[in-house]
């Protein structure tokens, strides 16, 4: 191997690369041709003597050697990019940019200010606002910061909680008109439900009642959906009744458009979690985001 040939520039082009899986788009990003591109590819390939990426017409992919080689050049880049980070103290901490994901309603109807509020605060960093609601390989993608709603599992990320999502059951006036309320858990067997494609076990409801006992009770209907904020479309519309995020819509509840259903009963809360990869947790830039998330974030409708 010619190790004078493993540059710190062939990496971060074969890393792009790797998570762009083309060429041409690379080549765009970094306002280069794509002829230079593909020189650094070949004499990093060549420096190391192994194929890196197997090249079709269509799309690049990584060989075998090219994944082992990809996991350990992203720890590299990580890693000085902390050393830089670390050298220039504290004139570094509020420059470069940050990587995040979030749940796609949640990030557009409230995080979105949080980030705004941020970068007022620190107007020299950068911020790359991912929203999505798969689940996604935050080392493999180059994502800092995950936030997600749900419980979570992943030992090998570090986890910050940041609170409880409250849930409430709630249906336009018009629905409640036309169908009758319900005012039993058992109820709502009756009644059309909107529920969520990505959420399993939404055709079923657990109610804490008052007197402390758990009511199970089937929830069907014909609109299923996978994005919140066409579920609170749905629910503006009149389209039927649905367990939801009290952050999704606290604002309708308040207007009169929505109305709570069943207020002595309690839906379990969701886990909001911050989701942060272990080599970025040292990062200056990315601890503040962290420290103002969790500062912040208590003022979002039903986060406690």
């Amino acid at each position: 191997m010619d190790k004078s040939a493993v540059t710190i520039e062939r990496i971060r082009t074969f890393v792009r690369v790797a998570e762009r899986g083309s060429l041409s788009a690379v080549a765009r990003d970094l306002n280069v041709g794509q002829s230079t591109v593909t020189r650094q590819l070949q004499e990093l390939e060549a420096a190391i003597g192994a194929p890196l990426l197997g090249r079709t017409t269509r799309r690049v992919t990584l060989t075998e050697e090219g994944s082992r080689y990809y996991a350990r050049a992203i720890q590299i880049l990580r890693l000085l990019e902390q050393a830089n980070d670390e050298a220039l103290g504290s004139s570094g901490a509020s420059a470069g940019t940050i990587r995040i994901t979030c749940t796609a309603s949640f990030g557009v109807m409230h995080v979105s200010r949080l980030i705004f509020a941020f970068q007022d605060r620190y107007p020299d960093i950068g911020v790359d606002f991912g929203l999505t609601d798969q689940r996604i390989d935050l080392v493999r993608e180059g994502v800092d910061l995950a936030l997600r709603l749900a419980p979570l599992t992943d030992s090998s990320l570090k986890l910050r909680p940041l609170g409880q999502s409250q849930r409430l059951i709630v249906a336009a006036p018009d629905y409640l008109a036309a169908h009758g309320r319900p005012m039993v858990p058992q109820d709502l067997a009756g009644h059309q439900g909107i529920r969520m494609l990505n959420v399993a076990g939404s055709d079923m409801l657990a109610l804490e009642g008052p007197d402390g006992e758990t009511y199970r009770v089937p929830f069907g209907g014909r609109l299923r959906i996978d994005h919140g904020l066409a579920a609170r479309e749905a629910l503006i519309a009149g389209r039927g009744i649905a367990a939801s995020h009290r952050w999704l819509v606290d604002d309708l509840v308040a207007a009169g458009h929505l109305e709570v259903i069943l207020p002595d009963y309690r839906l379990q809360p969701v886990p909001l979690n911050l989701l942060i990869v272990p080599e970025r947790a040292a990062i200056a830039r990315v601890r503040l985001l962290i420290d103002f998330l969790a500062e912040q974030i208590r003022t979002v409708p039903g986060i406690e």
